[in-house]
């Protein structure tokens, strides 16, 4: 609402000062947009010291593990070095998916045994990366339900445990938001801030649909940044977020 009634009014004010003639709504709703999601830094953070941990968080079936996989692949095409933790051990063949896109990627997993200790799995995660000098540690966690209490509580212990192995860790968390959600992924986007300070939103599945106007509203309310979206299935379809073409892609059916 709050960015609708800001568009409605750089209308007007467009209609005051140039009159009908030439008033593109569509051209005036798009600035807006780009104007309000340009406030933000959406560079991937990089920490002071030799390793970065990036925490990947979301319900189930927002494509987190992909968008870990694909993080980790963007930063190795950088000239970077980057590991993946299998940090989803309830998942049926998450730690799998996790392997295959590792061995697709060549990038390395670490991983534990199914319904292992996430935490555990973190914490040798973060050791093994201090050793390979790697630049990037990408934590897939388990989907879980944003009004599950005591699954969020185990996803603060997760991150509890990294900030006692590394300072500062997660240096970012990454809400994995499916685009086709429409208005609920703010819910959950509330909910997992709550529980674990979010420092930037991935929105996927951006290719098809049109409801991606909501991280608008996301970010309008909670300040946070999108990092990247998802286009595809390819390894290459994570891009680092664009305002101005996001904007235009928002207003681009003219309809």
């Amino acid at each position: 609402m709050d960015m609708t009634e800001q568009i409605i009014e750089a209308v007007k004010k467009a209609y005051e000062t140039q009159g009908r003639e030439g008033l593109d709504v569509f051209n005036i709703a798009s600035a807006e947009v780009e104007k309000s999601l340009s406030t933000m830094d959406y560079v991937l953070k990089r920490a002071d010291g030799a390793l970065t941990v990036v925490s990947i968080v979301g319900v189930n079936g927002t494509g987190k593990t992909t968008t870990a996989a694909k993080m980790a692949h963007m930063i190795q095409q950088q000239g970077k070095i980057s590991v993946l933790a299998a940090c989803d051990t309830f998942r049926a063949a998450a730690i799998e998916q996790l392997k295959l896109w590792g061995e697709r990627l060549k990038v390395p997993v670490i991983a534990g045994a199914d319904k292992a200790d996430p935490a555990a799995i973190a914490h040798d995660a973060i050791t093994a990366s201090l050793a390979r000098r790697a630049d990037y540690l990408i934590v897939d966690t388990a989907g879980r339900l944003h009004t599950k209490h005591n699954l969020m509580q185990e996803l603060q212990k997760l991150h509890r445990v990294m900030g006692k192995q590394l300072a500062g860790a997660p240096h970012e968390v990454l809400l994995v938001l499916d685009a086709t959600t429409g208005m609920n992924a703010l819910n959950q986007a509330r909910e997992f801030h709550k529980a674990v300070p979010l420092t930037g939103l991935v929105v996927t599945k951006l290719d098809g649909t049109s409801k991606g106007g909501m991280v608008v509203a996301i970010q309008k309310e909670l300040g946070l940044p999108i990092k990247f979206v998802g286009l595809g299935e390819q390894p290459d379809d994570l891009q680092p977020f664009d305002a101005r073409q996001y904007a235009q892609a928002l207003f681009s059916e003219k309809e």
